[in-house]
C-alpha cells in the first residue's frame, strides 16, 4: 500500500523550489524596495493601518487566508476523484498559481496606498470597473461570512471541547493585546506565557466541553458535555435542517466576527492572529513531522498509509454514484488550498495596511500561500489515513474527517489520539474564526471604497449629522465600523439558516475562483501599465486558466446541476421524487447568480484586456509610475 509521506514529500518539494526560486525572481520582478515607506508607515492611525514585527503579520495573514475550505476542499476532491489528482492541483498549482497571486495582490497593493484591488483596477480601467470588481468582492465576502460560520457551528457540535478551548484563546488574545499595547510587556516573555496559555485551552476545552444544546454527533455522548439551554431547540432557525447546537452557534460566531472586526486591530486581530499561529504552525507542523516520524519509525497507532477506501484516480466523472466531470470542477473544489480570491482581499485589505517593509510581501504573501498549500496537503494525509466512506457528504462529513484523521497522524509523537483530534479541531477553528472576523473587516474596506472615505479616516455609522442628505446617512451606515458588519452578517445569516449549505457552499466556491481571475487581471493590467517593457505572462497566464476554469464550472452548475437536472426534470416529472419549493427557489436563484458572476467577470475580463492593448501599443495613454494614485 502507498504510504501517506509521497503526499507531503510532494508537496515540499515542488514548494521549497517555487519558494527558494520563483518567490526571488517575483520580488525582483516587481522591485521591492526595504526603504520604501509602507501605506502602513504613511497613514498610521493605531486603528486600520499600524505597523507590524514580520512574525506578527505572517501569523494574522496565514490565520486570515486559511479557512475551512483548504480542508474540505482536499478531502471533498480526493475522495470523490482521488487523491492523485488532488494532490498534483495542490502540489502544482499552489507554487504558480495561488503564490503568484496572493504575492502580487499584496505587492500591488503596497504601490497603491493599501487600497483593494477594486480600487487599483479602477485605476486603470475606470470608475465602473472599479464598482464592478468591489461590489463583486463585497458580495462574495458576504458568502465566505455565511460559509465560515457554518463550518465552525459544525465543528463546535462535532467537538464541543472546541467551543471552550476558543473562548479561552480569544480571552487569551485580548489580554495579550492589552499586555502588549497598554502595558508595554517585553514581547518574547510574553509570547512564550501566553502562547502556553494558548495550548493549556485545549485541556480546558476536554475537561469542560460546552454546547448550546444537545450536541449531535456520536462521539459527544460520553463525554459529559455542559449544555447551556434546555429543550430540543427546534424554535432555533435553520434547526431542522442543521440541527439545534450547529444553528444556535452560527448566529454566536457572526456577532463575535462582527464586535472584532471594529475593534481596532492591535485590540484582538494582531494578538490573536500571532498566538493562534503558534497553534497552526504546530498543527500543520506537527501533522508533518509525525507522518515523517511515524512512517520511519513505524510509532503511530495506526499504519501511515492511504486508505483502500480511497483511489488514486477515480475517473473523470468520479466515484460511483458522483457525476461530477473532474474538469473544471476538480479546481473549483480545491480553491483555497491551491489559489483563492478571498486571499486577495485579505493581502491587498488588512495585510497591506501593517506591513512594515516592502520585502517582507515575500515572506507573508507568497509564503504564506505555501502554507496553505501545506495546509491542504495535511487535510488529505488525514482523508488518506482515516478514509473517507461517503464522499458526497460534503461539509458535515468532511471536517471530522480531518481531526479524526489528524488525531491518528499525531500518536507518531506520542499523543493520544483523543487529544490529537480535539487539538487538530481546535487548529481549524482557529483558522476559522480568524477569517470570518477578518472578512467582515475587508467587507468595510470594500464599501469604504465603494462609498467614498479618504484613506486614514474611519466611519463609526452613529454619528449622522443635520447637515447629512438621506444619501450621505445611508452610506455612512453603509460602511460605518460599528453598522457595517451588520450590512454583511444578517443576509449571512438569512443564507445559513435556509438550510440549503450545499447551494451556498457551490456558489461560495464559483465566485471565490471567479475572484482569483479577476484579482490576476488587476495584477496584469497594473504591470501593464506601470512598465511597458515587463512580461505579462506571469500574471496573465494564471488568469487565463483561471477565468477559463470557473466560466466552465459555472456553466455546469447553472445549466446542467441547476436547470436541467433540478428544474427541467422535476416540472417534466422525471424525477421520482419532486423536489420542494424551497430547493426549487434555490435551484432557481443558484442559476440566475451563476449567470450574473458568469457576465460580470466575463466584462471586467474584456474591460482589462482593452486596457492592456491600449496602453502597451500606445494608443490610450502613458504608463504610469507605480505609485501613483
Amino acid at each position: 500500500m502507498t504510504q501517506v509521506i509521497w503526499i507531503i514529500v510532494a508537496a515540499l518539494v515542488t514548494f521549497t523550489v517555487g519558494y527558494l526560486g520563483y518567490s526571488r525572481y517575483l520580488s525582483q520582478f516587481v522591485e521591492l524596495d526595504e526603504d520604501a515607506e509602507t501605506p502602513a508607515h504613511k497613514y498610521e492611525d493605531g486603528q486600520e493601518y499600524v505597523p507590524s514585527k514580520k512574525p506578527v503579520l505572517l501569523g494574522h495573514h496565514f490565520s486570515s487566508i486559511a479557512g475551512g475550505a483548504p480542508i474540505v476542499g482536499p478531502i471533498t476532491a480526493g475522495a470523490v476523484w482521488g487523491w492523485v489528482p488532488a494532490l498534483l492541483w495542490i502540489a502544482i498549482g499552489n507554487p504558480l498559481m495561488g503564490a503568484v497571486h496572493d504575492f502580487i495582490s499584496l505587492s500591488g497593493s503596497l504601490r497603491h496606498e493599501g487600497k483593494s484591488i477594486g480600487y487599483i483596477i479602477g485605476e486603470y480601467v475606470g470608475e465602473r470597473g472599479k464598482q464592478m470588481l468591489l461590489w463583486f468582492a463585497f458580495l462574495t465576502i458576504i458568502l465566505v461570512v455565511a460559509v465560515f460560520a457554518l463550518v465552525v457551528g459544525i465543528v463546535f457540535n462535532a467537538y464541543p471541547e472546541v467551543s471552550t478551548a476558543s473562548t479561552v484563546y480569544i480571552g487569551l488574545a485580548l489580554l495579550f493585546g492589552l499586555y502588549l499595547y497598554q502595558f508595554d510587556g517585553p514581547f518574547i516573555p510574553g509570547t512564550v506565557v501566553f502562547v502556553a496559555g494558548v495550548f493549556g485551552a485545549v485541556w480546558v476545552g476536554m475537561e469542560y466541553p460546552v454546547a448550546l444544546f444537545e450536541p449531535t454527533a456520536e462521539r459527544t455522548a460520553e463525554l459529559g458535555v455542559i449544555v447551556l439551554l434546555g429543550g430540543a431547540g427546534q424554535w432555533v432557525p435553520g434547526a431542522a435542517a442543521l440541527g439545534a447546537n450547529t444553528a444556535a452557534w452560527i448566529p454566536v460566531v457572526m456577532v463575535y466576527a462582527a464586535i472584532a472586526s471594529a475593534l481596532p486591530v492591535w485590540t484582538l486581530l494582531q494578538p490573536r492572529d500571532y498566538l493562534s499561529s503558534f497553534l497552526l504552525y504546530a498543527g500543520v507542523g506537527g501533522a508533518i513531522v509525525a507522518i515523517i516520524v511515524g512512517t520511519l519509525l513505524g510509532t503511530s497507532t495506526e499504519p501511515l498509509v492511504i486508505d483502500s477506501s480511497l483511489g488514486a484516480f477515480n475517473g473523470f466523472w468520479g466515484v460511483e454514484g458522483v457525476f461530477l466531470p473532474l474538469f473544471p470542477l476538480l479546481f473549483i473544489t480545491i480553491a483555497c488550498g491551491t489559489i483563492s480570491g478571498f486571499h486577495s482581499l485579505v493581502s491587498s485589505g488588512t495585510t497591506a495596511k501593517q506591513l512594515d517593509k516592502e520585502t517582507d510581501a515575500r515572506l507573508i504573501g507568497y509564503g504564506g500561500m505555501l502554507g496553505e498549500g501545506l495546509l491542504a496537503s495535511v487535510a488529505l494525509s488525514a482523508l488518506a489515513v482515516w478514509g473517507f466512506a461517503d464522499p458526497a457528504g460534503g461539509i458535515g462529513a468532511a471536517l471530522p474527517n480531518f481531526a479524526s484523521g489528524g488525531g491518528v497522524i499525531l500518536t507518531s509523537l506520542g499523543i493520544p489520539e483523543t487529544v490529537g483530534a480535539v487539538f487538530m479541531a481546535l487548529v481549524l477553528v482557529s483558522f476559522l474564526l480568524t477569517s470570518t472576523d477578518t472578512a467582515v473587516r475587508l467587507g468595510r474596506y470594500m464599501m469604504e471604497e465603494i462609498v467614498g472615505l479618504p484613506a486614514g479616516q474611519t466611519d463609526t455609522g452613529l454619528n449622522p449629522t443635520q447637515e447629512d442628505t438621506l444619501l450621505d446617512k445611508i452610506g455612512s451606515i453603509a460602511r460605518g465600523r460599528y453598522t457595517n458588519p451588520l450590512v454583511q452578517t444578517i443576509p449571512a445569516y438569512l443564507l445559513v439558516v435556509s438550510g440549503q449549505w450545499v447551494t451556498l457552499w457551490a456558489l461560495f466556491g464559483g465566485a471565490n475562483q471567479l475572484l482569483a481571475a479577476l484579482a490576476l487581471l488587476t495584477g496584469t493590467v497594473w504591470i501593464a501599465n506601470w512598465d511597458a517593457t515587463k512580461q505579462l505572462a506571469t500574471t496573465g497566464v494564471p488568469m487565463a486558466l483561471m477565468v477559463t476554469i470557473t466560466v466552465l464550472g459555472l456553466a455546469w452548475l447553472v445549466f446542467y446541476e441547476n436547470l436541467y437536472s433540478n428544474l427541467y426534470l422535476h416540472f417534466t416529472g422525471a424525477l421520482e421524487e419532486p423536489l420542494a419549493a424551497e430547493a426549487l427557489a434555490s435551484s432557481a436563484v443558484q442559476a440566475i447568480l451563476g449567470l450574473v458572476l458568469i457576465t460580470l467577470a466575463l466584462s471586467l475580463v474584456r474591460i482589462g484586456y482593452r486596457n492592456i492593448q491600449e496602453v502597451r501599443s500606445g494608443t490610450d495613454r502613458a504608463a504610469v509610475n507605480p505609485s501613483d494614485d
